[in-house]
């Protein structure tokens, strides 16, 4: 734990084990209420200080993260892969995304703009500044454990608030390796601080009672941001989530199937399918379902499926046994219900994989609104591929849903992309794109999605309390 600029160590720690292999990697403290109290305690010191530092000088330490963060690049990738699971590949790629954050709001922290405000009274003026909103508390997921962290932390910092951040319990090394980093970039004693903990409950509770915190942060599943933003509601707190996904993409029938396919078959198996914006239901038209599923088939076979660590991987394993026993209770509840598998559909555990938390990169056809996997979130790699015969339907099927995070879109018509893009009720829409996201763009969801926006201006703007002051001159 790293709390008022100091490391705590020599105390009771848990585990933290590579899910590919099983193996411990290392410990890490777990915190107890006093270690909480203590970095709230120095969060609310330290603020005082942090947000009458310029926006230059906050910036600078920004950028000097973001260097440090490039420097390390494959330092922090390798232990994301031991800790995380994914790819090699993928996790060099995650720290890039990652230090975009800092780079963008060290920028952003600039842009920081008041305004004078005209009135109707001759001698008065309306004077209106941002001032950052105070102590935030952070909670960030294990899926992306080092992008989320800077997707929260370089805005409020750039704001001027000072953070306490509790990662999730199965990456709490990647976390540590990023607050190395905040420590040698020169940010000043309270400003970041780091719990560590098993049992998250303790931590979550403080953030959302303790007066001193003044806005809660969280990204994880709708269930646990419901109750923490039931939590917070009782005292006012500001909040914003991003909170699970049921994306759909939308293949419609002027678009050509094998390329939508190609496109479908890499955001949907990146990262395990462990993302909320991962595509949960693929709608093809009944004309091209069978084009689609062949040219899907033939990539998703091509997938090796290994530790994240070795060379041509494009699989690693899901992050714990539940994961697992959830995407195969979907899985057979579908197949019983009438899907087929088309490929995978299994438990992988022969030779290198047994010891580790596998499953077969799967696609099922025939999947109908009665299944399980039509529903429920997945996060696990698992195609559902819908087939559908009338287009005009096809935009109320996809937002017959309580998520509203992403959705994609196959067209080669202006009109219908326009169409979808206006009618679908999602916070972020891929049109002929699999990567919609950037640290320039907002990220967040609507409905059971969550709230607010991360990146962007909009990213910053969470962080700000807006002040206006009447003068009569």
């Amino acid at each position: 734990m790293f709390i008022n600029g100091e490391w705590l160590d020599g105390r009771p720690g848990f585990a933290v084990t590579n899910p590919a292999t099983g193996q411990t990697i290392d410990t890490v403290p777990d915190c107890n209420e006093a270690d909480i109290d203590a970095a709230i305690a120095a969060a609310h010191t330290a603020f005082a200080t942090w947000r009458g530092t310029t926006a230059y000088h906050r910036a600078e330490l920004l950028y000097r993260a973001w260097e440090l963060m490039t420097e390390r690049k494959r330092e922090l990738a390798e232990l994301m892969t031991r800790e995380q699971g994914k790819p090699l590949k993928a996790s060099l790629a995650e720290v890039g995304y990652g230090a975009d954050f800092l780079l963008w709001f060290a920028e952003e922290a600039k842009r920081v703009y008041g305004q004078l405000v005209p009135s109707a009274r001759e001698n008065q003026r309306f004077m209106v500044r941002r001032d950052p909103v105070g102590v935030v508390g952070a909670i960030t997921p294990w899926n992306y454990p080092i992008s989320m962290i800077t997707r929260k932390l370089g805005p409020a910092l750039a704001a001027g608030c000072t953070v306490v951040l509790k990662p999730a319990e199965s990456t709490p090394l990647c976390a540590r390796a990023m607050f190395e980093i905040f420590e040698a970039a020169g940010f000043p004693k309270g400003v970041v601080n780091l719990l560590t903990v098993s049992d998250p409950s303790a931590t979550g509770q403080a953030f959302c009672s303790d007066p001193r915190v003044r806005k809660l942060t969280f990204t994880g599943s709708t269930a646990v941001g419901r109750k923490l933003n039931a939590e917070a509601a009782l005292h006012l707190k500001r909040v914003s989530m991003e909170l699970g996904g049921h994306a759909p993409a939308l293949v419609f029938p002027d678009a050509d199937p094998v390329h939508a396919a190609k496109g479908l078959s890499l955001v949907k198996f990146l990262n395990m399918g462990q993302a909320c914006i991962s595509p949960n239901r693929i709608y093809v038209h009944e004309d091209h379902t069978e084009a689609f599923l062949g040219e899907l088939t033939r990539r998703v076979a091509r997938l090796r499926v290994g530790n994240g660590m070795e060379e041509g991987i494009g699989i690693g394993p899901l992050i714990n046994e539940a994961a697992i026993e959830k995407i195969d209770a979907q899985v057979q509840d579908a197949v019983a219900q009438g899907a087929q598998v088309c490929h995978g559909g299994v438990r992988m555990s022969e030779g290198a994989l047994a010891q580790g938390h596998f499953y077969a990169p799967t696609i099922l056809s025939g999947v109908t609104p009665q299944m399980r996997i039509y529903r429920e979130e997945t996060f696990g790699p698992i195609a559902p591929v819908i087939s559908y015969r009338d287009e005009d339907d096809l935009i109320a099927l996809a937002n017959d849903t309580e998520y509203g995070l992403a959705a994609y879109v196959y067209s080669d018509r202006l009109d219908t992309t326009m169409r979808a893009f206006e009618g679908l009720d999602f916070g972020i829409i891929g049109i002929n794109d699999i990567n919609p996201t950037s640290a320039a763009a907002p990220f967040g969801g609507m409905k059971a999605s969550g709230m607010g926006r991360e990146g962007a201006q909009e990213g910053i703007a969470e962080y700000l309390e807006t002040k206006t002051a009447g003068m009569v001159v």
